[in-house]
């Protein structure tokens, strides 16, 4: 990408990138790919299984345990066991061969039966139970749900549609939508993961709208610590200070994008809310 979208920490001072890393709240990280300026909320991996799409932006297709396995070996240790037409970066002193994963010097390779374990194991993650009871005003919040087409993103009974939707600014490529499950449409989210990142695709996945009772740190890098927070109209203000990652530090930071909700009357809003913590 040119300008690079990274090259600006390339000036920074080691404290100056300490300070960034002291203002990435818990539930928040700046992974490997991600940056201090635009870090990832941790994912829900909880019903792991039921997704198409597998990272924020939809890095990796999900169709089976094997992509899954994939995944965990390109995210651990991937980079350094790439060949670059037969240079290894990880060479372990000839540039020729993967590291055996029995070794314990070479521990930066799992084995297949590894991955496949891991993977059995993300997939048999189930949910705590739910303490939000389906009273009236969450029952008003479904109506809510229903009438402001949540559904059309948000899909029961998955409550997402697992496709892509292009971020802001972002044209998909001619042949795309042969190949993937695009939305033609982009909620208007903050572009930064998607296009300054080298996580980057262009697109964010829908998420799971499941068991946000029980999670934190909402919009893909965690800016507001709660539901309560994310549909608060006054976020979009240019004196708003977010309650979760502030890349601006104590100064103002107004989360916009993904406006669904946000008109609505406070009663309409508490309702919505208290649906969403009965999923």
């Amino acid at each position: 990408m040119q300008p690079d979208p990274l090259a600006d920490l390339d000036t920074l001072t080691m404290q100056q990138i300490a300070v960034r890393h002291d203002r990435i709240p818990p539930g928040v990280v700046a992974r490997h790919g991600t940056s201090v300026l635009n870090p990832v909320q941790v994912p829900d991996l909880i019903g792991v299984q039921s997704r198409r799409y597998l990272d924020r932006t939809g890095l990796q297709q999900h169709r089976g345990v094997a992509d899954l396995m994939r995944y965990a070996a390109l995210n651990q240790g991937g980079d350094a066991l790439s060949s670059f037409d037969g240079l290894m970066p990880a060479d372990y002193g000839n540039f020729k061969k993967l590291p055996d994963p029995a070794d314990p010097n070479t521990g930066e390779r799992y084995s297949d039966e590894q991955l496949y374990a891991l993977a059995l194991y993300l997939e048999s993650l189930t949910p705590p139970a739910n303490p939000n009871r389906f009273d009236a005003r969450a029952a008003r919040g479904q109506k809510v749900f229903e009438h402001e087409g949540c559904a059309t993103c948000h899909t029961p009974p998955l409550y997402s549609n697992n496709k892509l939707t292009p971020a802001e600014g972002f044209t998909p490529p001619s042949g795309a939508a042969k190949r993937y499950d695009i939305l033609l449409f982009s909620v208007g989210t903050d572009p930064g993961l998607a296009m300054a990142t080298r996580r980057g695709t262009g697109y964010y996945k829908v998420p799971s709208l499941k068991g946000v009772w029980y999670r934190s740190m909402f919009g893909h890098s965690g800016w507001c610590a709660t539901l309560e927070d994310w549909f608060d109209p006054r976020r979009l203000g240019d004196d708003y200070a977010p309650t979760g990652f502030n890349p601006n530090g104590n100064a103002p930071y107004p989360v916009k994008g993904h406006r669904s909700g946000l008109d609505l009357s406070q009663r309409d809003r508490q309702g919505l809310i208290a649906f969403l913590k009965t999923l």
